[in-house]
């Protein structure tokens, strides 16, 4: 069993920076793929960007490649999203998940523990 705590989350501006992190207990983290997903209102919960076991390989959705950054430090159990350039659409809530199974990253159920969500709103 693997018990996942995101960070609080917050308000910014469009534009500006904020940092999740996903910090895990239960087992050891680097036994899981990692993942980050986010659901805003009335939306259906959608990938955000994922990371292997390793934290070699990274993969993103097209509406954050090239301003939200996935890391991970397994020495700490923790896996973090910074996000840069913040637009009012990524207002939602984000979730942090973990995987043991191979599979394809961007799928929802390929992912065997979810942490309890965390809201980031983005005013314009």
């Amino acid at each position: 069993q693997v018990q996942l705590v995101e960070s609080e989350g917050g308000l910014a501006q469009a534009g500006d920076s904020l940092r999740l992190s996903c910090a895990a207990s239960g087992r050891t983290l680097s036994s899981y793929a990692m993942g980050w997903f986010r659901q805003a209102p009335g939306k259906e919960r959608e990938f955000v960007a994922a990371i292997s076991r390793s934290g070699r390989s990274t993969s993103y959705a097209d509406s954050v490649q090239g301003r939200f950054t996935i890391s991970r430090d397994n020495a700490k159990n923790t896996v973090y999203l910074q996000m840069n350039r913040l637009k009012p659409e990524d207002t939602a809530v984000y979730y942090c998940a973990a995987a043991k199974k191979v599979g394809s990253l961007d799928y929802a159920g390929l992912y065997d523990y979810w942490g309890q969500g965390t809201q980031v709103t983005v005013s314009s």
